[in-house]
């Protein structure tokens, strides 16, 4: 099983924006990756942490079992599908992610306390700080 952390911040709502998602396999760090997204609000960073880490995935570990673990509620119950979607840039986000858990065995969803998510979240914040310094 492949195990999966992201998350997804914005300074301001909206405002400088950035991702992070972090994999591990047996336990080991395999992939980390982060990046400056420009002025957007923190969902669309956190549904863009989960869409970079699968497009990553699906390069690299097709058919594998993968665990993500988001520390926002909203993102794991929307995917889980808990809660509907109404917002048509978050629905365009959802359109990607499903179309790309099918190369997967099995794709789940778990929210976690954000201090639980450190690890992504610091790959976020020195995305923010790279880009913008810090504020």
């Amino acid at each position: 099983m492949i195990e999966i952390f992201c998350d997804g911040g914005s300074r301001g709502n909206p405002g400088h924006a950035a991702f992070g998602f972090v994999v591990y396999s047996d336990k080991a760090v395999v992939k980390k990756g982060s990046g400056y997204i420009g002025i957007a609000t923190n969902n669309f960073a956190e549904y863009t942490a989960i869409v970079k880490a699968l497009e990553w995935l699906s390069q690299n570990h097709k058919g594998e079992e993968l665990k993500f673990y988001l520390d926002s509620q909203l993102a794991a119950s929307q995917l889980s599908g808990l809660y509907k979607i109404k917002d048509a840039k978050i629905r365009d986000f959802v359109f990607q992610i499903r179309t790309l858990e099918p190369e997967f065995k099995s794709v789940s969803y778990t929210h976690i306390p954000r201090a639980q998510n450190k690890f992504a979240d610091q790959l976020v914040n020195l995305a923010l700080d790279s880009r913008y310094g810090t504020e």
